[in-house]
């Protein structure tokens, strides 16, 4: 039984946000349901994947459910969303482990975002929900194919829209340059 369950079985809204300047930003996904709103903290690469996570589960409802799904083959524009995060953001928890899936019945997908353990912080990665004993607090949100297709497409947006990259090293670039290696340690 987790700690605390932050449910969004219908939210009216879902996305993956930053606060913060482009290489110092913190990333968040947010929930809200009549007015609630619940953050939850976790790394870039985590939104990076998990939106490429969804949008694989979508293609494969899609290609499985013939018709029958709610899921567009793309990003509808009449729902797009590019509004900022609720602020303030208070996190609820730091995110660890996450699980996906698919209602066949409801049609919605189903995500739920574990809180890192001192655990999983200590050992570097993150356990089965559960499996070492502690209880972990959780967000739980249900999406149907439209929302999740949309919450898709603004994290990979959020992910992308960072720092540049060299075109030398594919290191990030900061507002002041950086030290590229291919060109032996010339700032660039």
């Amino acid at each position: 039984m987790p700690v605390h369950a932050f449910d969004h079985p219908a939210p009216d809204r879902f996305i993956a946000g930053t606060v913060g300047l482009p290489g110092e930003r913190s990333f968040y996904l947010q929930a809200s349901t009549s007015g609630r709103v619940h953050s939850v903290a976790l790394e870039k690469e985590q939104v990076e994947i998990l939106a490429e996570r969804v949008d694989e589960l979508l293609d494969l409802v899609r290609s499985r459910a013939e018709g029958r799904h709610g899921v567009p083959a793309a990003p509808l524009p009449e729902v797009e969303d590019n509004a900022g995060l609720v602020m303030p953001v208070d996190a609820e928890f730091r995110v660890g482990t996450m699980s996906l899936g698919w209602d066949t019945e409801d049609h919605r997908l189903i995500l739920e975002c574990f809180e890192l353990t001192r655990a999983d912080a200590e050992s570097g990665a993150s356990s089965e929900p559960g499996a070492d004993g502690e209880e972990r607090s959780v967000l739980r949100v249900r999406l149907t194919g439209v929302q999740a297709r949309e919450f898709a497409r603004r994290a990979e947006q959020v992910v992308t829209s960072g720092r540049g990259e060299c075109p030398l090293c594919h290191g990030a670039l900061d507002p002041s340059g950086h030290i590229c290696p291919r060109l032996n340690g010339v700032p660039r």
